[in-house]
């Protein structure tokens, strides 16, 4: 029986996961006896300890993964692969309190937010592949003296790098695609935000998945995830998190095996709000898109363009929504709690810097610009008089910091907009649907909304541009990022001769 860690959580629930890696439907300790500390990001305790994988236990884990491919996993039917995911998909609906209040003492997630919008989306994505499995198909064409048969099929072992912002979330991005077409999968859980993996880890083996055709490993970026970048056995790699950590995962692939990479790697978002906008709909629209998670969201909507006739007035309406959304900070378990914690004190300390950044640049604080309280927590905070060369204009600050500035013409906008290194995700907020139109087409990003923000769904495809990476999760065009394509050409004899 696998080692256990029992968590007693502020509300006085007891959580019980197991500590060891997941390896081949087995926990098991490192096999070098590494180990991380979790804290809880609310008041800064350690939560436990868990296994943490090196080079070593990388390699068992692509070894499981490698044979079950080859044995369990290559020849089974599309309908039982969906049928597993179907059954995953209904055992997180069922722990979905677990799940939620593992995210919200791991990763700082309101529990309500993790409830009722991450999980369920996590569910979604399950049931809409499930329902893909064994697409695509491929397609028969003709050719000169015969057809041609061109055919998708899984690459066998591939690894998933998740971050630790909405960690169950963008794992079913990638396993759910992944598992639907045929492949195995490694996936490295994030050091800060592990929990949740060793829960789905129980729930994987309940479900019946074969032994190794889902390993799930926590550990070290530079330990973990570099071994599974340079690893000769993994056939694909997708990857959620920082540039410079995307661009490392690309020189090794590069350095070995060349193994399929796919990058999604964060945001600078700018929300457009043209003057014949429905104001109370982009005032609510872009003060949840600039405070969501406290600001940890790739697709954050923290360049808040507004039109000059409509600016004052946004501002100062604006300035009393957003500043009064985080009223009560604290526990995030606490149904009374509008305002978690950042993930670490790391992070608070670095979006303390960035503040004082735009300060030093003339930048003015409209609202917010202060350390809340003790703990991991920072004022929502919006900076007015802004220069598009600011760092706090150009750098994604992945917390609950935007920038508010004005215009005048749709070309200045879209030009603001597009003047950026990043290319995930933009809003448009305007009445006029050719506006709509044609402001979306111009646009530099992989996702646009028009008079919303966010709206993840998961039969829509979602990726970036630029330097916010390439490839997509969601949508049928996941399935492309997971198949390689083979082309199988066959000659009617007698039909010609050379």
């Amino acid at each position: 029986m696998a080692a256990m860690l029992d968590i007693r959580t502020s509300n006085g629930k007891l959580i019980t996961i197991p500590w060891g890696l997941f390896i081949n439907n087995q926990f098991v300790p490192s096999l070098k006896g590494s180990t991380v500390d979790v804290q809880n990001p609310w008041n800064d305790e350690k939560l436990g300890t868990i296994s943490a994988a090196t080079l070593e236990d990388v390699n068992a884990a692509v070894k499981a993964a490698s044979a079950a491919f080859s044995s369990k996993w290559k020849g089974i039917p599309a309908s039982a692969r969906g049928t597993l995911l179907s059954k995953l998909a209904t055992l997180i609906e069922r722990d979905a309190e677990v799940l939620a209040t593992i995210e919200a003492i791991d990763a700082g997630v309101l529990y309500g937010d993790s409830k009722n919008l991450n999980v369920p989306q996590a569910i979604d994505t399950l049931r809409y592949f499930a329902k893909l499995a064994g697409e695509p198909g491929g397609q028969l064409l003709d050719i000169t003296g015969g057809y041609a048969h061109v055919l998708r099929q899984p690459y066998g072992v591939c690894a998933a790098i998740v971050p630790w912002n909405a960690p169950l979330m963008i794992t079913m991005w990638k396993l759910a695609p992944a598992l639907a077409v045929g492949n195995t999968i490694v996936i490295k859980t994030p050091e800060l935000t592990p929990l949740y993996g060793q829960k789905l880890a129980q729930l994987i083996k309940e479900a019946g998945f074969p032994p190794g055709v889902v390993n799930i490993i926590c550990g070290l970026g530079r330990v973990a995830g570099q071994a599974l970048a340079e690893h000769m056995e993994v056939r694909k790699i997708s990857f959620t998190g920082s540039g410079p950590t995307g661009r490392s995962i690309l020189r090794a692939a590069a350095n070995t095996n060349l193994k399929k990479v796919t990058l999604e790697l964060g945001g600078k978002g700018a929300s457009l709000v043209f003057a014949d906008a429905d104001l109370e709909n982009a005032l609510f629209w872009t003060s949840l898109g600039s405070t969501a998670h406290n600001g940890q969201v790739c697709a954050l909507g923290s360049r808040i363009y507004v039109q000059s006739s409509i600016y004052d007035k946004f501002i100062q309406a604006f300035k009393t929504r957003a500043s009064g959304q985080a009223t009560s900070h604290g526990d995030p378990l606490n149904e009374s709690t509008n305002k978690g914690p950042l993930v670490s004190s790391g992070q608070h300390k670095k979006i303390l810097q960035y503040i004082d950044k735009g300060r030093d640049e003339g930048a003015s604080v409209l609202f917010g610009g202060k350390a809340l309280g003790n703990g991991n927590f920072v004022e929502n905070t919006v900076f007015t008089n802004t220069r598009e060369d600011m760092t706090i204009v150009r750098e994604e600050i992945f917390g609950p910091v935007a920038v508010i500035a004005k215009f005048d013409s749709e070309e200045e906008v879209i030009h603001k907009a597009n003047d950026s290194e990043y290319g995930l995700s933009a809003a448009v907020f305007t009445s006029d649907s050719s506006r709509a139109h044609r402001v979306s087409q111009a646009l530099e990003v992989g996702t646009v909304t028009v008079n919303c923000w966010g709206m993840l769904n998961a039969n829509t495809p979602f990726g970036g541009v630029k330097q916010s990476g390439f490839g997509r999760d969601l949508g049928k065009e996941a399935l492309e990022e997971w198949t390689t394509v083979k082309t199988v050409k066959h000659f009617l004899l007698g039909s010609a001769k050379l």
